[in-house]
């Protein structure tokens, strides 16, 4: 396995955006950290993405935000459960100021992100999020893109890589290979291990569905607060991310993507095959940077389980100084840079 490349925090407000870019410009992540004082609540009010566009992608109208050139390399961003694309807002900067096109889309239930019919499924099985990703990419004429992400997204990005590698140029990926299937997914895990998963069992209950419908916002911010113990947000940081839920299919959607992964809830037909294929754990080829946070609270794969699933260029960076499982938003020098140099790995 490649050595694990220590990545120091670099929470901070975008004010110091100068700093980090000359950082990513002539050296590390780390020495970006040192030219800048360390904040909480990076990803601050103070630092908002422009309008959000909508565009017509398979059966959603998906809500995205774009940044740098539109003749540029394009990288698609992708947030996760329980987060939305304010994840990205000091990450895409950096790369649009290097010369990347920059979409970062809502997620089906985040946002502005809808479905164009009452009929469709509300299903958030993991191959229609990844397909919603390909009808990004088509319905704005992107061929290839770098793909990118934590979480939900994370997984997303994986199976992008791993279904339709020649129109994935590189990876990163937050928490390596999420790959899962059901069958997998019925096999119990240590103690320990299920007790991390405490949320999946609730949402599999009623009891789960409207406590969750109730009380999203406490609910979520408990997640963040869980899964970044040592991140110190501000009310203004989450306060805009939260209003991403508000969304009339955000609660049935979260619900089904946990309630699947066990077996709970049916996927569609059309995604059979697809998910027949994922389930034989397939390995990434592009080239790939896997990340970690040195104090991500949530459920984690360790990089050396993993490490088999990634054949093409490869590398393993650990985020240190307190980053929790909102990698891009705790750190997004590093995670810019991983960015970057995935563009290297692949050539």
């Amino acid at each position: 396995m490649s050595k694990p490349l220590s990545l120091q925090s670099d929470r901070r407000s975008f004010v110091h955006g100068a700093a980090t870019l000359a950082a990513l410009l002539g050296g590390t992540a780390a020495t970006a950290s040192a030219r800048a004082t360390p904040r909480a609540g990076s990803g601050s009010a103070s630092t908002p993405f422009g309008p959000v566009k909508q565009v017509k992608a398979g059966v959603l109208s998906i809500g995205y935000v774009e940044m740098g050139p539109a003749q540029g390399p394009a990288v698609l961003l992708f947030h996760g459960w329980p987060y939305d694309i304010n994840a990205f807002t000091e990450v895409a900067p950096l790369l649009a100021a290097r010369g990347y096109r920059v979409i970062v889309p809502y997620l089906r239930g985040y946002g502005s992100t809808v479905f164009l019919s009452a009929d469709t499924p509300r299903n958030a099985q993991q191959a229609a999020l990844a397909a919603d990703g390909l009808a990004l990419m088509d319905a704005l004429g992107i061929q290839q893109a770098i793909v990118a992400g934590f979480d939900w997204g994370a997984r997303t990005a994986d199976i992008m890589a791993v279904l339709w590698p020649e129109r994935c140029k590189g990876l990163v990926s937050v928490s390596g290979y999420l790959i899962g299937s059901q069958a997998g997914n019925a096999a119990p895990l240590p103690p320990a291990a299920e007790l991390q998963w405490w949320y999946q069992f609730y949402f599999a209950t009623e009891r789960g569905e409207l406590g969750y419908a109730k009380n999203t916002n406490d609910f979520n911010k408990l997640i963040w607060q869980l899964a970044s113990p040592k991140w110190q947000f501000d009310d203004a940081t989450y306060a805009r991310t939260a209003a991403s839920f508000v969304n009339p299919d955000h609660v049935a959607l979260v619900i089904h993507n946990y309630r699947w992964r066990l077996g709970l809830a049916e996927g569609e037909a059309k995604y059979d095959a697809i998910e027949a294929k994922l389930a034989t754990a397939p390995v990434v080829t592009i080239p790939a940077i896997t990340m970690e946070g040195d104090a991500n609270g949530a459920p984690h794969p360790a990089p050396e389980q993993y490490r088999g699933k990634f054949t093409g260029p490869y590398e393993f960076r650990l985020a240190t100084g307190g980053i929790g499982h909102n990698l891009p938003q705790e750190a997004p020098a590093a995670f810019a840079k991983a960015v970057l140099d995935v563009a290297k790995l692949a050539g």
